[in-house]
């Protein structure tokens, strides 16, 4: 029962001994705590203004990195143009220089082909020539047989030779 109705005694020095705990804690332990507390409030928000600063940065460089992609995806589009214009620039000239090949090469062809020709004319007209040599060979020796036939054709020749 005396602590439910204690004495004047026992409640004074219960509260000299609380101030006297609290003084001891007060010197020795809330400031140690209070600064610790302070310290660690202090990292936590160095840690909030450091994770700012670097979603700033990331915000940045994600900026940056779009920016560089962008200009490597013109440049990419610029040198796959100038490479399809090249391919179509080298098959265009391939093709020129095909149908001038093969236009040459007809028109060599022609030539070879009337050169030929006019060998094979040229050859038929001097054997024609020489087979009419030998076939009015054989018929003058045939039809002159004898002189007097001779004499009168040569006579007949002299004759147109001085009128024309």
């Amino acid at each position: 029962m005396e602590l439910l109705n204690p004495s004047f005694g026992l409640v004074f020095w219960m509260l000299i001994s609380f101030f006297v705990l609290l003084l001891i804690l007060r010197k020795y332990a809330w400031k140690p705590i209070l600064n610790s507390v302070k310290k660690r409030e202090d990292s936590i928000t160095e840690a909030l203004n450091s994770a700012k600063e670097a979603e700033k940065k990331l915000a940045t460089l994600k900026s940056e990195n779009e920016a560089i992609m962008a200009e490597t995806k013109k440049q990419r589009d610029i040198i796959l143009k100038e490479a399809r214009e090249a391919k179509e620039k080298i098959i265009n000239e391939a093709k020129t220089a095909a149908q001038e090949e093969a236009n040459r090469l007809t028109i060599a062809a022609r030539e070879n082909i009337n050169n030929e020709k006019m060998k094979a004319v040229t050859e038929l007209r001097n054997q024609v020539a020489l087979l009419s040599v030998e076939i009015a060979e054989k018929i003058l020796k045939e039809k002159m047989g004898d002189s007097a036939k001779q004499t009168e054709v040569m006579e007949n020749i002299l004759k147109e030779v001085t009128l024309n």
